[in-house]
């Protein structure tokens, strides 16, 4: 083992400006995945045809302010999990990783420090997200009764607090830590490995080009990493969406029940309700998530191994 890297703060604040990155570009994409989740797992609710419908519905009835929706709470929290996710995880890597700072990935170091980043983060995530769900999901199309919607994230948390306690306003909080950290676990593995082998086959023709491989890398490594979070952690954020915007504060909260129950209806592709969108933004959103930290990383002077 090793001591904690001496950088501190620096891979915080990289971490930080990286989430906000996130959701500037990713949030449009994230409503369209949430609305789709709400409304085509309740059949009571209008029913969307696919993510292009669903775009189409939310401009025409919401304009862009629409895909903005619950973005307040989205960049505060965005801001403190980016901060926590890459500070914990490359905090927790270095520790681990000893004396060891070079060479091939090795999972027994990645995958630990990555789900122990997603475990932290679900504590933030979890009531952060709860609120931003539960505006995205408002809307002509909604069904919520015009005195019982939110004017805004204050006031959504405000209301759950005072309808559902503290206990409502961490409502799926346990599903929450389940996907980011089987989520983050994959998501590093995958960006660690493609950067690796990456790196070993492009080598910079030119120093003049050095820093547009390296972004370019960036953009292919935090993509399809992002990706790949999303392929495997898509049924239980599903389960997620509809545990924190159930009205029923007595709901089931048990994620393998919900995802139970929605496979009975719906079938195996209702699991992946809203994958479209969310692979749409997937790419972009952690591409440039990616090369934001990279380059903080690198501005502040933190090495990457």
């Amino acid at each position: 083992m090793g001591e904690i890297s001496s950088s501190g703060y620096k891979d915080y604040v990289a971490g930080l400006l990286a989430g906000v990155s996130a959701v500037a570009t990713g949030h449009p994409f994230d409503t369209v995945k949430v609305k789709l989740q709400k409304h085509n797992a309740e059949p009571h609710l209008v029913q969307y045809r696919n993510g292009l419908h669903c775009t189409a519905r939310i401009f025409k009835t919401e304009g862009i302010k629409g895909f903005y929706r619950g973005a307040t709470s989205s960049f505060a929290g965005m801001a403190l999990e980016g901060s926590l996710f890459f500070g914990i995880y490359s905090q927790t890597k270095q520790y681990l990783q000893g004396g060891v700072q070079n060479g091939a990935p090795r999972p027994q170091v990645i995958i630990p420090s990555a789900a122990l980043s997603g475990a932290i983060n679900s504590f933030v995530l979890g009531p952060t997200e709860l609120i931003k769900c539960r505006m995205q999901i408002q809307g002509p199309d909604s069904l919520v009764l015009m005195s019982s919607r939110y004017s805004s994230p204050l006031d959504c948390a405000t209301k759950t607090l005072k309808t559902e306690g503290v206990k409502g306003i961490f409502r799926g909080s346990v599903t929450t830590l389940l996907r980011e950290s089987i989520g983050n676990a994959t998501f590093f593995s995958v960006y660690e490995y493609t950067r690796y082998h990456m790196h070993s086959h492009i080598k910079p023709a030119s120093s003049n080009y050095g820093n547009l491989i390296e972004m370019g890398i960036g953009v292919v490594t935090g993509g399809v990493s992002g990706v790949a979070f999303w392929l495997v952690a898509m049924p239980i954020d599903v389960a997620k969406t509809l545990i924190q915007t159930n009205p029923d504060k007595n709901c089931q909260t048990n994620p393998f029940m919900v995802l139970s129950s929605i496979y009975k209806r719906t079938g195996f592709k209702g699991c992946y309700t809203g994958l479209g969108p969310t692979l749409s933004r997937a790419f972009p959103a952690n591409a440039a998530t990616i090369v934001t930290w990279e380059l903080a990383m690198k501005m502040l002077g933190i090495r990457q191994d």
